[in-house]
């Protein structure tokens, strides 16, 4: 029997001949996804009209007829003594979002000192960049540099000492505070994760005991109560006269926190490395932290990238409840300006959420888009 001739071969041929030029193309590509049947057709159709009437009114809104600039709510303002504004105006109040910018960003940081917060923030996207690129050289002396001394030296230049004047940690705030949080977090809970994971995995009885007690208590309580345990409880176990400051007791917080959770995301590509890895790094002769390192870890990481970040993501996102000891991120710190009298208005709220999501949108859609990347960057054979 010829080649031609074998059904699997022929069929393997067929379904690799593209499609006639009619059924390609964006038109194609509608009739199939939009259009293939009546109730297509009609979710379609009203999804088409929703949208239609939507987004002229949230763009006039948000943009056309709303206030850029102004020293007050006045400008702001929906009603005027009980009665509409001769202009009749209701979009938003990017005025409020203008005038509150430095406070969104750095809390109440001292105006004269926020030149620290911002060098820290050069600092870190200066090392952040070339991390993120796969091509940059010399990744374990940026791997220093990132994760190593500019914690030091942003410690130095946002606490002070040593010739600076100290800034407390409670006049810290905003946008500052949440990337503190997030990357300590981030930082600190994927070693942790790892080795949590490796412990859950060990034969060794304690460990493997200390391990799951501690993942499972962890991820059984929420963020809420681990930072309230935290801030509240922890200083009645300390020695009199000691005192953890309030940041530090949030940083601990999320970061056991979010290791728990990146135990089980690393444990669960341990589970998908088939046994064949394994069996061949011992083969080879390697020792356990050899094969762990060399050959198990990397292949387990590079399976469950989607779901590292999507625990990072989270991690970025839960640092809003640090509001609950007492501290002020970004939409913390958007919430307290909305008692603000010079600014209270009907519009005022709604604008400053709006410019609180967008915030955390941009930098959650960053790390998703930066994760895709990873994964076809990665991608030797697994994908299907």
């Amino acid at each position: 029997m010829s080649v031609a001739d074998k059904p699997f071969v022929r069929t393997s041929i067929l379904a690799a001949e593209p499609p006639p030029p009619g059924e390609r193309g964006a038109v194609a590509w509608i009739r199939r996804n939009l259009l293939a049947t009546p109730k297509d057709i009609i979710l379609t159709i009203l999804a088409v009209a929703l949208i239609a009437w939507a987004v002229p009114q949230l763009v006039n809104w948000l943009f056309i007829q709303a206030v850029w600039s102004g020293p007050d709510r006045t400008f702001c303002a929906t009603t005027i003594q009980g009665g509409i504004q001769p202009d009749g105006w209701s979009g938003a109040c990017w005025a409020f979002v203008s005038a509150k910018y430095d406070q969104f960003i750095f809390g109440r940081y001292p105006l004269d000192e926020r030149w620290r917060p911002a060098i820290v923030g050069i600092l870190f996207i200066v090392l952040l960049v070339p991390m993120l690129i796969p091509s940059a050289p010399r990744k374990g002396l940026n791997a220093i540099l990132l994760f190593a001394v500019l914690p030091v030296i942003a410690f130095w230049l946002l606490h002070g000492g040593f010739g600076l004047e100290v800034v407390d940690t409670p006049l810290w705030g905003g946008l500052m505070v949440t990337l503190v949080l997030s990357f300590v977090g981030i930082a600190v809970s994927l070693p942790c994760g790892i080795l949590l994971a490796l412990g859950r995995r060990s034969k060794m009885p304690v460990i493997r005991m200390l391990c799951v007690t501690f993942i499972e208590v962890i991820r059984g309580v929420p963020l809420i109560t681990v930072l309230f345990m935290a801030s509240v409880m922890l200083p009645l176990f300390l020695p009199t006269g000691w005192n953890v400051d309030k940041l530090l007791r949030a940083l601990i917080g999320v970061s056991i926190f979010t290791s728990a959770y990146m135990a089980e995301v690393i444990r669960g590509g341990l589970q998908a490395i088939p046994k064949g890895q394994f069996e061949g790094a011992d083969s080879l002769g390697l020792g356990y932290w050899q094969k762990t390192r060399l050959i198990i870890m990397p292949q387990a990481i590079k399976l469950v990238i989607p779901s590292i970040v999507n625990t990072f993501i989270g991690t970025f996102k839960d640092t809003s409840l640090v509001t609950i000891i007492g501290m002020f991120d970004l939409l913390g710190i958007v919430k307290l300006n909305f008692s603000d009298a010079n600014w209270a208005s009907a519009v005022t709220p709604i604008t400053g959420l709006i410019f609180a999501g967008f915030i955390f949108w941009l930098f959650c859609f960053g790390m998703s888009r930066y994760s895709g990347f990873m994964e076809r960057h990665l991608d030797t054979g697994h994908k299907r």
